[in-house]
């Protein structure tokens, strides 16, 4: 029963998403009168019309909002590939992004962090980065292991996919925010780092599957790195271009910016040299001012997880509980890269272990500890 009100909700949700002239400051504003989605479309036209600002138009295209054939397709697809949809009332929407005034009222997350429990760096700059570029990136990076941060990034050529696969190097969590539906991956050529992103972070994106890559979409997907993190960081840009788009909206949002001086004759640090004049960004030459300037102390490490707790596990069986104890919840497959256990052996180790008691399955393949 739990399952067909689930969906029943996520029914409406999207249905609120794919309403003409309703915008996400409207959607917000009508969740806000309303108890959820499904109260607004069920609720009279006098009623909604007693919210302030409401046209007429507006509640009329309420009345005509629902394809349940597109909805029900997009049902499928969440469910085959096992993206979440956060709607910004829910607990897991990104806090930071739920204090800007346009945030999307419902994004489709699919990974495994928590978006509220760890420190988010968004890292940004040109599609056509130089050696200067990757050193600095990577010299970030390596500097900020240990520090419960995320990195954020646009998935896009340059800086942007140096930022990933550093921080997949490094086993830092990373996130892509995403232009388009998460049925593609644009660049193709990203697919596999997306992929592996999955397992460490996550992809994140406002469009249902089928909306392609439009021009448009990425000043819009701009807004929620911008939104969602509590820095950002650009490492070199031209004047123009979407990293210095990302910067403006940060500093729109009161989030910290900070960026990477460069030479006056580098055309690719033009822009940072711009933010830094302008005190839009603050100046940084390393990971240390970036600590500095956020005021992050190391946490401390969790605690391992003692034998003592499970004394009747063997080694693997005490290796995968280890594992989950790490994370609030594991895909099967991460497990495998992380533990080394091949899959046909891990199967059945975690039957065995649910059996036990030790840890509990979840849908999509996933389990935590019980």
């Amino acid at each position: 029963m739990e399952a067909i009100e689930k969906e029943e909700k996520l029914f409406y949700d999207i249905a609120l998403t794919q309403t003409e002239n309703i915008g996400d400051k409207t959607a917000r504003q009508l969740l806000h009168h309303f108890e959820n989605a499904k109260s607004i479309f069920n609720a009279s036209p006098r009623r909604v019309a007693a919210i302030d600002g409401l046209s007429v138009k507006k509640i009329e295209a309420l009345k005509k909002a629902i394809d349940e054939k597109a909805i029900r397709k997009e049902l499928a697809f969440i469910n085959k590939y096992g993206i979440k949809p956060l709607l910004i009332t829910d607990n897991e929407y990104p806090s930071n992004l739920k204090s800007c005034p346009d945030a999307p009222i419902l994004l489709y997350y699919r990974g495994n962090i928590n978006l509220n429990e760890l420190r988010l760096v968004s890292v940004i700059g040109t599609r056509k980065n130089t050696d200067y570029g990757v050193q600095v990136t990577h010299a970030l990076l390596e500097g900020l292991q240990g520090y419960n941060i995320a990195i954020v990034s646009g998935l896009a050529y340059g800086i942007d996919i140096v930022a990933h696969r550093k921080a997949l190097q490094l086993g830092i969590p990373t996130l892509g925010v995403l232009a388009h539906g998460m049925d593609t991956i644009y660049p193709t050529q990203h697919k596999y780092v997306a992929k592996e992103m999955t397992l460490n972070g996550g992809l994140l994106t406002e469009y249902p599957s089928g909306t392609g890559p439009d021009r448009f979409h990425f000043p819009m997907r701009n807004r929620i790195v911008a939104g969602m993190c509590d820095v950002t960081v650009v490492v070199e840009t031209e004047r123009q271009g979407g990293a210095m788009i990302t910067a403006k909206l940060a500093s729109g949002y009161n989030r910290e910016v900070a960026a990477f001086p460069g030479r006056t004759t580098d055309k690719k640090s033009d822009g940072c040299n711009y933010l830094l004049g302008t005190n839009i960004a603050q100046l940084i030459t390393g990971p240390e001012d970036l600590i500095e300037m956020m005021g992050w102390d190391r946490p401390a490490p969790k605690p391992a997880l003692q034998r003592r707790l499970f004394p009747h596990l063997n080694s693997e069986e005490l290796c995968v509980a280890t594992s989950l104890e790490q994370a609030d919840n594991m895909h099967i497959d991460e497990l495998c890269l992380k533990t080394g256990i091949p899959a046909s052996s891990l199967s059945l180790l975690l039957l065995n272990l649910e059996l036990s008691g030790v840890v509990h399955p979840l849908a999509g393949k996933r389990y935590r500890l019980a």
